[in-house]
């Protein structure tokens, strides 16, 4: 946001960054079992671990991110131009503060121990140490940002939600998936995931036991339906859980607010280059 303010960059450019940070925050969940929603509401029942992960989706992604990232600096490559000499130099009058390294050890000490309680599957244990890591920012307000609780919270609930009601929807979402087979289910979860949260349609896929029997075709379905939710999380504010936190702090700086119109168009070039990665490149 203070790089928006300070550069000042044009119009096409603001939405260009917005589309490619959602899709690039979408498929970069894909590099571990436990950093995205989608990934997490289905690693443990199919049976993926990190390694999996990396080497099935990640690579991919990660290679799909260096490449929409290129193409947009090859397209504004004038732009970033013009605005690298427009910008005039200043010098700092006072110096930032400086977090004590103990604290910032610490933040990642509790980030650490929740990645290994979600891995563990031990909600007790993760709660615990958001607690004593809530204790802690209040103890040491100094060097704390103020914690917003609003949005996770929000996320949260939805996800458990989707725990609670989620199987009941098996009646429905068994006999349309079975029927279709990988490349269309790909384009399916990819449209639908536009028009609802990626982690809603990864956790109905694993609702169904046709997906989840262990055979290779089950594995190509399970492939196809993750690949195609993140593949779609960039294309609208609500298709990723961290979409609408990204909105909240770039939308000031757009006139108007946010056009879905617009961010959809500028978001498509990236979404087509994650696509044509997770679908051409070899997966076991």
């Amino acid at each position: 946001a203070a790089q928006f303010k300070a550069y000042n960059p044009s119009t096409r450019l603001r939405y260009a960054t917005l589309g490619l940070l959602f899709v690039n925050i979408s498929i970069g969940g894909t590099l571990t079992n436990f950093a995205a929603p989608p990934v997490v509401m289905v690693a443990a029942k199919w049976e993926w671990t990190t390694l999996h992960m990396l080497n099935d989706f990640g690579l991919k992604a990660l290679l799909a991110i260096i490449l929409s990232n290129l193409l947009y600096a090859v397209i504004f490559r004038h732009e970033f131009r013009q605005m690298a000499e427009g910008v005039s130099k200043f010098t700092e009058t006072e110096k930032p503060d400086v977090i004590p390294f103990w604290v910032t050890f610490a933040h990642a000490g509790f980030m650490a121990w929740s990645v290994f309680m979600l891995m563990g599957h031990h909600p007790a244990l993760l709660l615990a140490g958001f607690l004593v890591f809530l204790a802690f920012t209040v103890a040491t307000p100094q060097w704390q940002a103020p914690i917003l609780l609003r949005s996770p919270l929000l996320v949260a609930f939805f996800l458990a939600s989707l725990v609670v009601h989620g199987g009941l929807q098996g009646w429905w979402i068994s006999p349309v998936l079975v029927r279709l087979d990988e490349f269309s289910l790909f384009l399916g979860a990819t449209f639908l995931t536009a028009f609802n949260d990626n982690a809603a349609i990864t956790y109905l896929a694993s609702q169904v036991p046709a997906l989840s029997s262990g055979t290779d075709a089950a594995r190509a379905l399970q492939y196809a339906v993750l690949t195609g939710a993140v593949t779609g999380g960039g294309l609208t504010v609500i298709a990723n859980a961290p979409n609408p936190a990204g909105q909240s702090i770039l939308a000031p700086h757009f006139q108007d607010g946010v056009s879905p119109f617009r961010l959809a168009l500028w978001a498509l070039a990236p979404t087509t280059i994650a696509a044509l990665c997770f679908l051409y490149l070899p997966h076991a």
